[in-house]
């Protein structure tokens, strides 16, 4: 780390980590308030700055009263109300713009200075590439609102935006962590045990991404039991298997809560018998954590005050998705180079 090449490369990427992490919390409160089809066109220079005067709010509230979310939802809203839910969705779009000015500007200026080693140079045009993708994800996502007939976008497409915000921030994530740590990387069964944590849980934030988009939470707001039974009765009935996984709102919750304990399981056991490798007992603290701040979520689900438990539970969820990246990268670390953790 005593290059500056390699430090100030570090710490362009540390930077890109906490602003894709932002962008994906400011991206569930966007859901979580309501704001997503606030904003009905995509304009990515002109929609940089908002309506600038009243003329400008009438006419773009006018456009979010042609969907079908103001009409069957929210027809008692005033310009101010609409204003509130404007704010969160033009925020969200905001802050994709200045991640991607902090990711062109110094990749232009490094590379034009040849700053930037040559085997990261395609790593980082894949990083561009994953950046840009999940924009064009995003407008398709919105899309899916913008009609007379759907009140909130469709839950696969937004299951699709946020597993892409994740993969997203991942692979940046180990990026940073290759210009941090370095040492060969070796194979072990450690690294498979943490491999099938790490796959676990990604179908478990899909399926987080699904409770959010079908509100699912409300079909049974209770703990441990699920409207009075531990277990719903033959919640499979009729077939129609693949569609009750991604449709039906007690199986999705059924298929979450039940993710939650295995994964729960697996990294106590990694945790007490896995020894001496990296990062031990932090995903256990965060997945405890996590349980927890699901469990408050779903049973506060009714009221207002979900907004504040959501938004913990799924920067705790992201912060264990990380934790686990890491630790799997530090366990690839040969032996006899070890990293200081």
């Amino acid at each position: 780390m005593g290059n500056p090449v390699n430090k100030w490369l570090t710490r362009w990427l540390a930077a890109g980590v906490l602003l894709v992490l932002v962008q994906i919390i400011l991206g569930g409160i966007t859901r979580l308030t309501g704001s997503g089809l606030s904003i009905t066109e995509w304009q990515p220079l002109l929609g940089a700055l908002p309506p600038m005067n009243e003329r400008s709010w009438r006419l773009s509230f006018e456009q979010y009263q042609q969907i079908a979310q103001f009409k069957k939802l929210n027809t008692g809203f005033t310009l101010a109300d609409y204003q509130h839910i404007f704010f969160w969705e033009w925020l969200h779009r905001e802050w994709a713009r200045l991640i991607a000015i902090v990711f062109v500007v110094p990749f232009a200026i490094f590379l034009f200075k040849r700053l930037i080693p040559k085997s990261m140079v395609w790593p980082l045009i894949i990083l561009f590439a994953l950046g840009g993708l999940q924009g064009a994800i995003g407008w398709i996502m919105v899309q899916s609102g913008l009609n007379d007939t759907n009140v909130r976008v469709d839950h696969i497409r937004l299951a699709i935006h946020f597993s892409c915000a994740l993969l997203l921030l991942c692979y940046l994530f180990w990026l940073f962590m290759k210009t941090t740590v370095h040492g060969k990387l070796y194979r072990s069964r450690t690294n498979r045990l943490l491999s099938f944590i790490l796959i676990l849980l990604g179908l478990q934030l899909i399926y987080g991404a699904f409770m959010a988009g079908t509100h699912a939470a409300l079909s049974a707001p209770t703990w441990p039991d699920m409207n009075g039974a531990l277990i719903p009765p033959n919640p499979f009935r009729g077939g129609q298997v693949i569609y009750r996984l991604t449709h039906d709102l007690i199986v999705i919750q059924v298929v979450h809560r039940s993710l939650a304990y295995l994964i729960t399981v697996l990294i106590l056991l990694r945790s007490f018998f896995v020894k001496g490798s990296a990062l031990r007992w932090t995903p256990l603290v965060l997945v405890s954590v996590q349980v927890c701040l699901g469990v408050l979520s779903l049973t506060h689900s009714m009221f207002r005050s979900v907004l504040y438990f959501a938004v913990v539970h799924q920067l705790t969820g992201i912060l264990l998705l990380l934790s686990l990246v890491a630790a799997l990268y530090l366990q690839k670390i040969k032996p006899g180079r070890p990293p200081v953790v």
